[in-house]
């Protein structure tokens, strides 16, 4: 590449000169006497200096094999080699993809954006229908999850009635995860032929989605322990040698803000209490910065907005099926795909979308 500025596809502009002045500025912030006296405050800049490195380094990467290809491209011609040819052909494909992929990362470059993400999924009303729905989309997360070869942990699970769950928090721990997953906020419908309903009749089915970045220490959350109440429970569940015989689940209520989170999945009532507080500092933190969204801070303080016309994201399984992305206009119509965990084509696009209406 001859320009230390690059553009991809998607418009995204990688200044590869201000990024390794700005590495270079770091580093030497680092080398100076005294830095390491706080080792709380050189968290920012160290996570800073990491994410820095690794996308220059990616860069070079990135040229030094495109250049390579070039070369070899010319020699190929030349020699008229149709066995290079068709080497160089398939390695271009795969520097495309990782293209691709680097031009999707340099725009999670919001404050929170490579945060843990802690994910909260409430079944809307309608009963069994709702909360088998709010299952699949547990199951949904957890297989996305899996394929970007993050990790996951349920803070809090609430079983539903009959079937299905009332409620799931868990934590998606991976780079960038929150950066990703805050596409998923908002409603999501399922529209399919009742499994419950011996008539046979076609169901529509609601289930929110909440999305919080996990946030790090160094950033300061105050809470006064005046403002809480902690209520310790037995956990509940499905009954047998694993129901929690003592008192260990944990609930937290914040009077001023009316937050309430819980946290049972720990035999241990100190570490539920710990994941609670979690959760806790992650919702606040969200809270205050959504103040002045009323839009939102309504679907985040009224369940009854879960129903029609607040929905994200409808998926049909009858009388035809498609997953449609209403803030896309973006259809696709293999189902089973989206609800094994094939959500890039949804998250990419909002994120693109996201980035263009910014310009």
């Amino acid at each position: 590449m001859k320009s230390a500025t690059a553009s991809t596809r998607s418009g995204t502009i990688f200044d590869l000169a201000t990024k390794e002045d700005r590495l270079k500025e770091i580093e030497s912030i680092i080398a100076k006497e005294g830095f390491w006296d706080n080792p709380e405050q050189t968290k920012p800049l160290l996570r800073e200096r990491t994410g820095l490195a690794a996308k220059i380094d990616q860069f070079h990467a990135l040229a030094r094999e495109i250049e390579d290809s070039e070369m070899l491209l010319e020699m190929a011609i030349e020699e008229e080699d149709n066995a290079t040819l068709a080497e160089i052909s398939a390695t271009l494909k795969g520097v495309s993809g990782t293209i691709e992929r680097f031009s999707l990362a340099l725009m999670l470059d919001g404050e929170n954006d490579n945060c843990n993400a802690i994910v909260s999924i409430n079944a809307g009303a309608g009963g069994t229908e709702a909360q088998d729905w709010a299952e699949m989309l547990f199951r949904m997360y957890a297989r996305w999850v899996e394929r970007k070869g993050y990790r996951s942990e349920i803070i809090d699970l609430q079983p539903g009635d009959e079937a299905g769950i009332k409620s799931v928090t868990f934590t998606a721990e991976g780079e960038n995860a929150y950066g990703y997953l805050q596409a998923e906020k908002g409603v999501h419908r399922l529209v399919r032929i009742s499994p419950f309903n011996a008539s046979g009749k076609r169901h529509t089915s609601f289930a929110s989605v909440f999305v919080y970045p996990e946030l790090d220490q160094e950033i300061e959350i105050d809470i006064d322990e005046k403002d809480l109440r902690v209520d310790v429970f037995r956990a509940s569940g499905a009954g047998g040698q694993h129901v929690n015989k003592t008192s260990s689940a944990v609930r937290i209520t914040h009077h001023p803000t009316g937050i309430v989170v819980q946290c049972q999945q720990e035999k241990s009532q100190h570490r539920n209490r710990d994941l609670a507080m979690k959760v806790l500092k992650a919702r606040l933190y969200d809270h205050e910065k959504q103040k002045q969204d009323e839009a939102l801070q309504e679907i985040h303080d009224n369940k009854a907005d879960i129903a029609w016309g607040s929905q994200i994201r409808s998926y049909v399984l009858h009388p035809y099926q498609m997953v449609k992305d209403h803030r896309l206009n973006k259809d696709v119509g293999n189902v089973n795909e989206v609800l094994d965990g094939g959500l890039d084509p949804f998250i990419e696009g909002w994120l693109l979308s996201k980035r263009q209406a910014a310009r």
